[in-house]
């Protein structure tokens, strides 16, 4: 039945049938993330640098009620210019889906639609997860709970930092859900490279991890894995500037009595506002830099199954 809903782009088909290194992108960078045409070009320039690291991108939307696996550039073009985009959840699909609507997917949908496609490699910018004063709004993303049962790995920039962090590491460790340093025993906080928080264990290579990958996989323990990788050190914002910059956005969108699906957007937003772009230009690099470890990663995976045909 699944041909009924999903389209696979031909190039990332010829990919997976050959067992090819591909790499998912999420789509509400596009459209919830940034401003276009900021947003069109970013997308556009990580599916360069996916390529240029020997990898497939395969960008993951629904458009009118198709999941997408692989955007063409027109398509992209449309979700940075629509305003009508749905963000999309895995609760969201089946009506996004049915309605025929167009939903951009977030980590959680992307991870879903990757794993239909047969795609194990995910990179975004950082992960939801629990929100600040979650002990009274119960605010926690749905991405953590994809993370503990889709077995797609992510690489990200750690867990956004408007988030609370502690509480995001203690609810992954209940589920399960390996938080691996890429060269670093902290985990990363998006916009800066300390957070205060360790992970759980660090690879300095995409070789060990993929080795880690496929043995978590291959002895059938289900979920995904969170790698934080890095801001490079020359894009890292003040640690100090950008946690008031939090602080004055958080306190901003209570009084405006902000909350579920558009608390992200919104704090991204005001927080870029409140750094006059800095924060936007940091976010930029740290998804470049994602995409090629991503890109490696898939390669050493590719390397691994083909061993064991």
């Amino acid at each position: 039945m699944l041909k009924n809903y999903l389209d696979i782009n031909p190039d990332v088909k010829k990919a997976l049938d050959e067992e090819k290194a591909v790499v998912a992108l999420e789509s509400t960078i596009i459209s919830h993330g940034m401003p276009y045409p900021k947003n069109v070009e970013t997308a556009l320039k990580v599916e360069e640098t996916i390529k240029e690291n020997g990898a497939v991108p395969a960008t993951i939307a629904i458009l009118n009620g198709r999941l997408k696996v692989g955007l063409t550039k027109e398509e992209i073009e449309y979700l940075g210019k629509s305003k009508t985009v749905i963000k999309t959840s895995r609760r969201d699909i089946p009506f996004v889906v049915a309605e025929k609507k167009d939903g951009a997917t977030t980590v959680a949908a992307t991870m879903i639609i990757s794993s239909l496609a047969g795609i194990k490699v995910f990179a975004t910018g950082g992960i939801g997860g629990v929100h600040r004063g979650a002990e009274h709004t119960f605010d926690i993303s749905a991405d953590l709970e994809e993370l503990a049962n889709t077995n797609v790995a992510v690489v990200c920039a750690g867990a956004k930092s408007i988030l609370d962090l502690g509480l995001t590491l203690e609810y992954l460790e209940t589920k399960g859900v390996p938080v691996v340093g890429f060269k670093t025993e902290e985990l990363p906080a998006f916009y800066t490279r300390k957070s205060g928080f360790k992970v759980d264990y660090k690879v300095e290579s995409e070789k060990e991890l993929a080795k880690v990958i496929k043995a978590k996989w291959d002895l059938g323990l289900k979920g995904g894995l969170v790698i934080g990788n890095p801001i490079p050190k020359e894009y890292e914002m003040d640690y100090n500037k950008i946690n008031k910059a939090i602080e004055e956005a958080l306190k901003e969108s209570e009084e405006k009595g902000i909350k579920g699906k558009e608390t992200t957007p919104f704090l991204l937003a005001k927080v870029k506002e409140i750094t006059e772009g800095e924060s936007l230009e940091s976010n930029i690099k740290l998804v470049f830099n994602n995409a090629k470890v991503a890109s490696k990663l898939a390669l050493e995976l590719e390397k691994l199954n083909n061993k064991n045909v």
